[in-house]
């Protein structure tokens, strides 16, 4: 009796096993998050510490995004190659020795070196996190877990928004080093728990091996409650053209990943154009009531229904359908920005935009990984994550030119890309709720 790895992970259904998982890469997950997000929260007081421009300051943006582009880039092939375990758990160690150093920094440069470093370790984590979850999953489960994992982004920010609230409270000298300080430890703990995280069922069986494959979904099954694989059941790869391709530029995946590839990146620029400049500008000038940093507290949580709502969306209607739906609400709340002459509509904008942004992006990580065989699953997800550093690469300095013409047209301008985000993704060549990943 021949089963896939999907098949046989089907038996078991999600329960224990994926719990605990879902537990240990969220919570490195909700570090990326924090990281990710601590850019804009940290820049003012970074500004003040160092006696720089604002605008200088935002340069550990930069060389931070540099570092996630390099890191997606790099170690997203290198688990293709060599397994996705022992990736996560460098990385991910990474992330915690130099997010903590960047605490202690006394000089800009060196700060800048180690926020670098900090990047590529964090840009390293968050497209194999993805492909070694997706791999986990059942078909019938794996879009709506994908969403769930990605929520934990929303709780990573929420704790950096309520960080810098509280540090700002307190008056401290340095609030970014608070910032830093929180954002290192979810990872410092998740390097521990990640040695508990075994090897990948599918990878394993992609490398022919097929004894350590069976062990590992005898875990998985005995864990979530279902009864071992009988003796006689022997662990396949599914066998399709587009497994045994090489390049996620080959022929039959060229069109599905320029495709994809573009919709990562007009959805990062768009992402990283409105929340690097939202936290600096809230906390400082504001909109009338729509000022402080419990307003930015409101918006992180906005997040949280946004992606409830995806992970229904993506397993009742499908994954590109609920994408499109996000990209065009997330237009709207841009253009309804544009459009705002008082608080009450600027703040109903911003609440549409969290809420609809972070939709968007828990559906395109339950959509990404499913596009691959396994054999290229880490270097797609590597290379889609590589795109978003890229949009968050220049996002500020888009958006200096973009805020030169004035908050509303820099604003609307995002709404022009996540609309062609919304129709370049139709060219995607697949829909793949409940489909079995090769």
């Amino acid at each position: 009796m021949q089963l896939t790895v999907d098949e046989a992970i089907a038996q078991a259904g999600t329960g224990r096993f994926h719990a605990r998982l879902l537990g240990i890469f969220g919570l490195v997950w909700a570090a990326d998050a924090m990281q990710v997000i601590a850019v804009g929260f940290a820049a003012p007081s970074i500004a003040t510490s160092f006696g720089l421009e604002r605008v200088t300051a935002l340069q550990i943006g930069t060389v931070f995004f540099l570092g996630m582009f390099a890191g997606a880039f790099l170690f997203g092939r290198i688990s293709d190659r060599i397994g996705r375990r022992n990736v996560l758990i460098a990385t991910v160690a990474m992330d915690a020795v130099f997010g903590l150093a960047s605490v202690f920094a006394q000089d800009f440069t060196l700060l800048l070196v180690l926020r670098f470093m900090t990047g590529v370790a964090v840009g390293g984590t968050l497209p194999v996190d993805y492909a070694m979850m997706a791999e986990f999953l059942p078909p019938r489960n794996r879009g709506k877990w994908l969403v769930w994992l990605e929520g934990f982004w929303a709780i990573g920010t929420i704790v950096i928004a309520l960080t810098a609230w509280i540090a700002a409270s307190h008056a401290a000298a340095a609030p970014w080093r608070w910032i830093f300080a929180i954002a290192a430890l979810p990872a410092l703990i998740g390097v521990f728990l990640r040695i508990w995280v075994p090897e990948s069922p599918m990878y394993l069986i992609r490398q022919g091996r097929e004894g350590d494959a069976r062990a590992v979904v005898n875990r998985i099954l005995v864990t979530n409650g279902a009864a071992a694989l009988p003796v006689e059941a022997v662990l396949v790869a599914p066998a399709t053209a587009k497994a045994t391709e090489r390049s996620i530029f080959a022929p039959s995946l060229r069109r599905r990943s320029m495709a994809i590839l573009t919709v990562w990146f007009l959805v990062s620029l768009s992402y990283y154009g409105v929340f690097v400049w939202v936290p600096g500008q809230l906390a400082t000038e504001g909109f009338g009531f729509v000022r402080g940093y419990g307003f930015l507290v409101v918006l992180a949580l906005a997040q949280v229904p946004g992606y409830a709502l995806a992970a229904w969306g993506v397993e009742a209607l499908g994954r590109r359908r609920t994408l499109a739906g996000f990209l065009v609400l997330s237009a709207a709340g841009c253009l309804m920005f544009t459009l705002a002459s008082s608080a009450v509509p600027v703040a109903l904008s911003l609440i549409i935009m969290s809420f609809a942004l972070l939709g968007s992006w828990g559906a395109l990580y339950a959509f990404t990984p499913e596009l691959y065989p396994t054999a290229l699953r880490g270097t797609g997800m590597g290379t889609a994550s590589a795109m978003a550093r890229l949009g968050g690469i220049l996002a500020p300095s888009l958006l200096a030119i973009a805020f030169a013409k004035g908050f509303g047209f820099a604003i609307g301008s995002f709404a022009v890309l996540l609309l062609l985000a919304a129709g370049v993704l139709w060219l995607v060549d697949a829909e793949t709720r409940d489909a079995q990943i090769a």
